[in-house]
């Protein structure tokens, strides 16, 4: 669940997920056959590799089931779901996915362009979705720069009243 709160990554993509995949080196993490279609790179971030480096290496997938390929989670997201007093029907994996995107987005900081990398969006529409979060920044930005500009003007009419005087 970390890996998808701290990358983004879909589900089956972390599923699939193999050490061949995980460039710790060059930072990077190989997405092997994405929703998308052709294979993708996504930087490896600091977060996400203390992550990796913690797993035992027991098998070439990095989340390996009991006979290979992880298909079954369920049990497991559902006691962390009942734990966390999440309703029944959050989906754990795809909802930090898109607490992951929502949280960039309304950072400010991460322009459009680069959250459809992150996320291995094939189009722009995708993306859109989370948009509005990165307005309201920029609203908020704006708003604080007036602010911080009011602020300057009352300082400096206090100087000039006080000089007055």
């Amino acid at each position: 669940m970390l890996i998808a709160l701290y990358t983004g990554m879909r589900r089956s993509e972390i599923l699939r997920l193999e050490w061949e995949d995980i460039d710790f080196e060059h930072a990077f993490i190989h997405i092997r056959g994405p929703k998308g279609g052709q294979d993708q790179k996504i930087p490896l971030n600091d977060a996400a590799r203390q992550v990796f480096e913690k797993l035992p290496r027991t098998h070439e997938l990095i989340f390996p089931g009991l006979h290979g390929l992880r298909t079954g989670i369920y049990h497991a997201i559902g006691n962390i779901k009942k734990k966390a007093g999440l309703p029944a029907d959050f989906r754990p994996l795809h909802g930090l996915r898109h607490h992951y995107a929502s949280m960039l987005a309304s950072s400010g900081k991460v322009d459009m362009y680069v959250l459809q990398k992150l996320l291995t969006h094939k189009s722009p529409t995708m993306t859109q979705r989370y948009a509005h979060l990165r307005d309201e920044a920029l609203r908020k930005a704006s708003h604080l720069a007036g602010e911080i500009v009011n602020q300057i003007i009352k300082k400096e009419e206090k100087k000039d009243v006080a000089n007055h005087h």
